[in-house]
């Protein structure tokens, strides 16, 4: 047997993932933060529109024959909302990281928060540009790691919006020193639909200027679909059409993902009010910036022993386990579809350290 002895060292230190599907829970681990994947409204609106085009798979490469209307309809929507000169969807998150870090050529150099996202992290031993990384959300640090910048070409400046393992923001002295000094690179995965004026994010938020910012987000969360885009200015998004391999080798995104977040776009700028008043009622309760609430665990046997007793509560969260994270965590999504009741309640349960 291959790997049976790395496996029961795994589950010995209840470090075993499994696959498993919940059916009739309160979801309070996924990242679809507004409901939008439970929406009827939004994947009628989507079905409908994607019964119009002469296909509803992807079929190829954006660079063969894959580009599709639906694409350009959520392109152009995106600029449009965020104020940018060009965009570009891609098939995942993952993706689109591994895409932004083909920008860095040699002599270039990315300044990354040591918590970025495992992609980026990834997609930081593929470039040939220099990689340094700089203590999480730690101007001061970031400062002393790039004293000497005018030793390179060109300079990225690498952070997330809302750090999804933290559930902080990046302070707004990192991105302001970013793009003073060199071009902006942030992961809005789990910003947008929760922070800004618009809901559209960080970028939203600290009104961040587009010409000096890359933003990449993705739809697979607030938006309740799957995939992922890049905003940028038109230069840098003809460069990564042609340069990077997660683009140029991927068959491109189905037309009903597009759809399905093209739809939730609609729905969510249409009712901004009321978003906006739920998820700063939630923020209170889970006392975040977002809609991550973090725990620590005091071991791993704990916390998964908690999550099952949730279980029989029909209550799901995350139970977050090294190499994730460093030390065991709850991690916990105060989603605007469910009750505040029952995230008051099950917050007040974790808390308590007694099984």
């Amino acid at each position: 047997k291959l790997y049976e002895k790395e496996l029961s060292i795994l589950k010995a230190k209840n470090r075993l993932r499994k696959r498993q599907i919940f059916t009739n829970i309160i979801d309070l681990a996924s990242n679809d933060y507004l409901g939008f994947a439970e929406d009827k409204e939004i994947r009628k609106n989507a079905f409908n529109y994607a019964q119009k085009l002469p296909s509803h798979g992807a079929k190829a490469s954006m660079l063969v024959n894959g580009y599709n209307k639906a694409h350009k309809m959520l392109e152009n929507y995106l600029k449009e909302l965020n104020n940018f000169e060009d965009a570009l969807v891609l098939g995942s998150g993952f993706l689109a990281n591994l895409a932004l870090f083909e920008l860095g050529r040699k002599g270039d150099v990315f300044f990354v928060d040591e918590e970025y996202h495992a992609s980026g992290i990834i997609g930081s031993k593929l470039t040939n540009a220099n990689v340094i990384f700089f203590k999480h959300n730690n101007l001061e640090d970031l400062k002393e790691k790039s004293k000497y910048l005018n030793h390179y070409k060109r300079v990225f400046f690498v952070v997330e919006g809302i750090y999804s393992m933290g559930g902080d923001m990046v302070k707004k002295e990192i991105t302001n020193y970013a793009q003073e000094n060199g071009m902006l690179i942030i992961d809005e995965a789990h910003s947008v639909g929760v922070v800004g004026e618009n809901l559209m994010g960080i970028t939203d938020e600290y009104n961040l200027n587009p010409s000096k910012t890359i933003k990449m987000g993705t739809l697979g969360k607030a938006l309740g679909s799957y995939g992922a885009y890049i905003l940028a200015n038109k230069e840098i998004i003809e460069f990564l059409i042609n340069k990077a391999k997660s683009v140029i080798y991927t068959t491109a995104l189905s037309p009903v993902d597009t759809l399905l977040a093209y739809f939730a776009l609609k729905k969510l700028q249409n009712n901004l009010s009321f978003y906006k008043n739920e998820i700063k009622k939630r923020k209170l309760i889970l006392n975040s910036d977002s809609l991550i609430k973090i725990l620590p665990s005091i071991d791993n046997k704990t916390l998964l022993l908690k999550q099952q007793n949730l279980l029989k509560q029909n209550i799901l969260i995350g139970a977050i386990r090294p190499p994730t994270v460093k030390t065991p965590i709850f991690r916990m999504i105060g989603r605007v579809n469910v009750k505040i009741g029952i995230i008051q309640k099950t917050i007040n349960y974790l808390k308590d350290n007694i099984v």
